[in-house]
């Protein structure tokens, strides 16, 4: 086996870092972005529309070379403490005051999971409660990294937020991830003392891989329900189809952040049987899904998966809300401080699910 070399501290981080797309010079990036506002510019031609803190930051992005995402080189990211993983994260806003986050500890498939809470109420009356997966290609990411997003979550909603660490390739291959996510989903729904709350319901979301796990957590609780029933999914940006190759993803294979190697790299260590509804969601039979607020980029490769996916959902009767992003690249919700502007879509998507959760209280009543 290839043994990576050894780095300084400083040096290591960087690599993993690049490789969490957290790895550029943020604060280059963030006074690039801070220095332009968007604004609904035409096109060159030939070009999709841009906004000018997404081009400033793709700018600092390439600036830089990109290390391969090598079996050894995540490994040994997986092996950092979670407080290097957390200073990582610099591209997203902080975590921001909250009244609670409590790390809780679950027993999982293959051993003990990590789940924390995020609350911006001290006390809560009984109420629905959002299970958040993380994003990373089901290989990066974790609690740490997705903190900021979770917490803008939990604010935006005024509801708990629960963050799952799930299992991550290449040490733990599909289906460790899917498992953990539905496994997680079952406890959160049956534990809710723990986390000192009364759960009435879930609220299944994640972004990118996290999104595609929210929605094959969403079709294994409609066909074998939880102690609680799924109110809603809010995947953003998710993989839904691994087996067609769709226009966005030629389009948009280089330049806007989530490349095809990389891409490539992910879905090689994943190792997933892709024909799988629980690789796939959108292969799947998608009637009695929850009400669904699905979120896309108009460049990301992943966009047309997305709208298929959205397409799919409508067509089978399930209510759904459909927001794009334009002008914004993969990963956005958690770029909010490197890209400014996409605060604003974060807190727009998230209104919606907002709109629609409180329309389905009415409705029950």
């Amino acid at each position: 086996m290839m043994k990576l070399p050894r780095m300084p501290a400083p040096a290591c981080l960087l690599v993993a870092a690049a490789a969490l797309a957290c790895l550029n010079p943020v604060s280059a990036i963030a006074k690039k972005a801070a220095a332009v506002v968007p604004a609904a510019t035409a096109p060159e031609a030939g070009r999709p529309y841009i906004r000018p803190d997404v081009e400033a930051y793709l700018e600092a992005f390439y600036a830089k070379p990109q290390p391969a995402f090598t079996r050894e080189m995540l490994m040994q990211i997986h092996k950092l403490p979670p407080a290097a993983l957390a200073a990582m994260s610099q591209q997203d806003l902080p975590v921001g005051t909250l009244a609670v986050t409590k790390d809780v500890t679950m027993p999982g498939p293959g051993g003990p999971m990590a789940l924390r809470l995020f609350d911006v109420r001290a006390e809560r009356a009984p109420g629905p409660v959002v299970v958040f997966y993380h994003g990373g290609g089901y290989v990066l990411g974790s609690i740490d990294t997705h903190a900021g997003l979770a917490a803008e979550i939990a604010r935006q909603l005024d509801l708990p937020v629960v963050s799952v660490e799930y299992r991550l390739a290449p040490e733990n291959p599909w289906p460790a991830a899917p498992d953990d996510g539905e496994a997680a989903a079952r406890w959160i729904a049956a534990n809710g003392k723990v986390f000192g709350r009364t759960f009435t319901g879930l609220v299944l979301s994640g972004d990118s891989a996290g999104g595609n796990l929210s929605l094959i957590t969403a079709a294994a609780l409609r066909d074998k329900p939880a102690a609680l029933p799924v109110m809603m999914q809010i995947p953003m940006y998710p993989a839904t189809d691994f087996v067609t190759t769709y226009p966005s993803n030629t389009q948009l294979a280089e330049g806007y952040m989530l490349d095809a190697k990389s891409m490539a790299d992910f879905a090689q260590h994943y190792a997933a049987d892709a024909a799988s509804p629980r690789t796939s969601p959108l292969v799947g039979d998608l009637a009695g899904l929850p009400p669904t607020v699905l979120v896309t980029a108009s460049l990301d490769p992943l966009r047309d998966q997305g709208r298929a996916y959205a397409a799919k959902l409508i067509e089978a009767g399930v209510p759904t809300t459909f927001y794009e992003g334009k002008g914004l690249i993969h990963g956005f919700a958690t770029f909010r401080k490197a890209i400014p502007s996409a605060q604003e879509d974060t807190a727009a998507f998230l209104h919606v699910a907002r709109a629609m959760l409180d329309e389905q209280a009415t409705v029950s009543k």
